[in-house]
């Protein structure tokens, strides 16, 4: 049975975001449709929608649901690469919304080959797109002390990122064989002298190293330039973050974009945590 994913903010997303329903859109990760539906069901005949996603998976998902709408456009590959996606379709600077909902789907959490989660023992994979770049078990054999502990610290604000780090390279040294999302777990549940209620003691290093692996922080902070471009007079563009490295990346964005050519000179529109909202400005200047 293949796993689905409820997207957040449904309402709140389609209201905020679509100002033209005749516009170009772009719903930047797709995951498995959720806001995509919604935001094709408020949409007219003549708008396009670009749905883009770095996982395989999920963009041949795209392709098989919406094979006969011909205003979708499906394209994988990371978020990054916005710009050029947009350049290669000749329509930079028509784009009247622009979505990113971040963070993992629930399917890819849901599939132990993923090596996302340590509910069930697998491969420490944790790969975003499991065609590209390294697993986590490949990087985890590779990094050094103070990059692991750094990396738990600052990404996963880990307070026992020290002990964690070297209870992994020791184990390493060791030499008990390969990476898996339950050694891993049960090694940080050793490590970690204290736990916080309601949270596994593994939570926040996972955390940290899927980010790392997927370099997300490096991805927002490349793509929300090139999405800001993108937008037409009087364009949309939407952040849903589910932690506050993300939330950070984004309000700083806006902050340091007030004034800007892309962006209107106007203080950015806020809405409630986690969903954020920026808008360019009119041709009016409003």
């Amino acid at each position: 049975m293949e796993t689905t994913h409820a997207p957040v903010l449904v309402e709140e997303v389609v209201e905020s975001l679509v100002g033209d329903p005749a516009g170009i859109y772009v719903d930047a990760t797709y995951g498995r449709g959720g806001h995509a539906r919604a935001l094709l069901a408020v949409l007219d005949p003549s708008a396009r929608l670009l749905v883009c996603d770095r996982d395989p998976e999920a963009s041949e998902h795209a392709r098989r649901h919406f094979a006969g709408d011909s205003r979708v456009k499906v394209l994988q590959g990371r978020f990054s690469n916005l710009s050029h996606w947009l350049e290669a379709e000749g329509v930079m600077g028509q784009i009247q919304g622009i979505l990113f909902d971040l963070g993992v789907s629930s399917p890819q959490l849901a599939d132990p080959r993923r090596g996302f989660s340590f509910q069930t023992e697998s491969p420490l994979d944790m790969r975003m797109s499991q065609d590209a770049g390294r697993s986590a078990a490949d990087w985890l054999s590779r990094v050094s002390r103070p990059e692991l502990e750094r990396v738990i610290r600052e990404w996963g604000e880990e307070r026992y990122a020290r002990r964690i780090a070297q209870a992994i390279i020791s184990e390493r040294r060791a030499g008990n064989g390969e990476w898996t999302t339950q050694r891993l777990a049960q090694l940080i549940v050793r490590t970690v002298p204290r736990r916080e209620r309601d949270k596994h003691p593994a939570t926040r290093t996972f955390q940290a190293i899927r980010i790392a692996v997927n370099e997300e922080l490096q991805e927002l902070e490349t793509a929300l330039p090139q999405a800001a471009r993108a937008l037409r007079i009087g364009g949309r563009l939407l952040v849903v973050s589910f932690h506050s490295l993300e939330d950070r990346i984004v309000k700083h964005f806006f902050r340091d974009h007030r004034g800007s050519r892309e962006l209107s000179p106007h203080p950015p529109v806020f809405t409630r945590f986690p969903l954020q909202s920026m808008v360019a400005p009119s041709s009016d200047g409003a």
